[in-house]
């Protein structure tokens, strides 16, 4: 097999494993920013700001 035909986690499995979890932890959670400078308290709180 080719190079350019040769999956990521046989070319590098510590970046695939990587890539795996990172797709896990956004599918898996919910991350609140502030759309603005200044945020409600109440916003902050939610945060853990």
């Amino acid at each position: 097999m080719s190079l350019m035909n040769t999956p990521l986690r046989e070319l590098d499995p510590d970046v695939a494993a990587a890539l795996d979890a990172e797709l896990h932890r956004q599918q898996s959670t919910l991350e609140m920013i502030a759309s603005e400078n200044f945020a409600p308290v109440a916003v902050m709180e939610a945060q853990g700001s």
